[in-house]
């Protein structure tokens, strides 16, 4: 299955290797030509994590503004996503597209005769002509690699081929004489890691280079991760905006360290794709960082104008609608079905019937002398701490203080009974006379005490 997948990048890594008659160079041109077919794709990804963290001083605004109605916090959002064509998964699925294609070729480099070149898997099994022939003239694994494991064979038996090609040239078609020497180093080998016990015999400067390589993988994937975070800050405050930004800091110390495991148990020719895929990757989030950054300050323009607009209509038809109200000349939209204006029409009755009731309630206090009692803003009728022990009414009017304030709130709260015991229900005081003479009497014409 996963060497079906590789065939086309084995195919196109064919296609530059007749082109350039070297593995490493047909490696780099393969490299530039992933970065250029997923460039449009990954402007898409950029674009959209650039809008969604510029838009996020917005959705705060939007959040404090709607707090306590879920409803219209998301029709908002989703108008804000809409109106900016956002997506919020949308830069998420094209930044795995590297890794998957990286695998792909990995298929291919370890594979290099039945991928690349397309030789039959029956002329490599025993029997098979390319098989015999590779026996007949003596090879052998072991004078490759010190590894017991075949997985990489294929790499060796092309070397073998390249260095007898004359033996196997009849043989089939489709082979071709690898060249894996590139800038003195041979890729087809696997860097070793243990330094100490470095094997010179095949030269100093590749037994070196070999090693130096994946160090440099690393050092250019870090370098590409830091850059990108750095180009693209988080934006925010929130609790799960903090553990994005600590993701993201912590992938952009696991996927270098992941580029230097690779880079001491895979073909050198990894390293060297890894490399190239670091370098076109700093390139493209550069240029498409100063790209969107100026289009995008231009969509805020607008966006901000648009916003003005809309909120100085919005304010000017509740002006008018104010003014119609005060000369009672109002007017029912003829498109506004029956239910909608019965259910208007009883809210506004409710509206003004709730606000006789408080009229009459604080008239009655005033007679009575009762005086208002200062209540924590946390309290819901009897309850003291209904919304919570360290709640602070104005936290996100005041973020800079609001971390103090909930605090000392909560300290302040502490031994603090939960239940109000001298809360008074002001609906209750509508029951009680203002004087004794207005308390009804009794069937024996004596007046009834007004008990709390």
């Amino acid at each position: 299955m996963l060497d079906a997948i590789a065939t086309p990048f084995g195919w196109l890594m064919m296609v530059l290797y007749n082109l350039t008659d070297n593995f490493g160079w047909a490696i780099i041109l393969f490299g530039i030509i992933v970065a250029l077919v997923l460039l449009p794709f990954m402007a898409k990804s950029k674009k959209s994590m650039m809008r969604m963290s510029r838009l996020q001083p917005r959705m705060m605004e939007l959040q404090k503004k709607h707090e306590g109605n879920p409803q219209k916090l998301n029709e908002e959002m989703s108008r804000l996503y809409r109106e900016n064509k956002v997506s919020p998964l949308g830069g998420c699925l094209w930044s795995l597209l590297p890794l998957f294609i990286m695998l792909a070729l990995y298929r291919a480099v370890v594979k290099p005769l039945t991928i690349m070149m397309g030789v039959p898997d029956e002329m490599l099994a025993p029997g098979g002509a390319i098989y015999d022939q590779l026996q007949a003239l003596g090879y052998q694994l072991s004078n490759y690699t010190t590894s017991t494991n075949s997985f990489y064979e294929q790499i060796y038996q092309a070397k073998f081929i390249a260095e007898n090609f004359a033996q196997f040239a009849a043989l089939s078609d489709k082979l071709v004489p690898m060249n894996f020497n590139f800038i003195g180093l041979d890729l087809s080998m696997t860097p070793q890691w243990k330094f100490w016990a470095f094997d010179f015999s095949n030269g100093t400067a590749q037994t070196i280079g070999l090693f130096v390589l994946p160090l440099i993988s690393t050092a250019m994937s870090y370098f590409s991760m830091f850059l990108n975070r750095k180009l693209q800050p988080p934006v925010g405050t929130t609790q799960q905006q903090q553990a994005n930004a600590s993701s993201m800091k912590t992938m952009m110390y696991v996927m270098p360290l992941m580029s230097l495991w690779i880079g001491f148990v895979m073909p050198a020719a990894l390293c060297v794709y890894w490399i190239i895929n670091s370098l076109t990757g700093i390139l493209r989030e550069t240029g498409l960082t100063l790209v969107f950054k100026k289009q995008m300050a231009k969509e805020d323009e607008e966006f901000n104008a648009k916003e003005r607009a809309r909120e100085e209509e919005l304010e000017r038809k509740r002006q008018e609608t104010e003014r119609l109200r005060a000369l009672n000349a109002t007017t029912v939209n003829k498109n506004t079905s029956k239910k909608k204006q019965q259910a208007q029409a009883a809210q506004a009755g409710a509206e003004r019937r709730a606000a006789a009731e408080r009229a009459e309630r604080a008239a009655r206090r005033e007679r009575l002398g009762i005086a208002e009692e200062e209540k924590p803003a946390s309290q819901v009728g009897n309850r003291r701490f209904a919304r919570g022990r360290a709640y602070v009414e104005e936290r996100f009017e005041h973020p800079e203080t609001a971390a103090e304030a909930t605090a000392a709130a909560a300290e302040a709260s502490e031994g603090v009974d939960s239940i109000d015991p001298d809360y008074i229900d002001e609906t209750e005081i509508i029951g009680v006379p203002d004087t004794a003479e207005d308390a009804p009497e009794t069937a024996d014409g004596e007046q009834q005490e007004n008990v709390k």
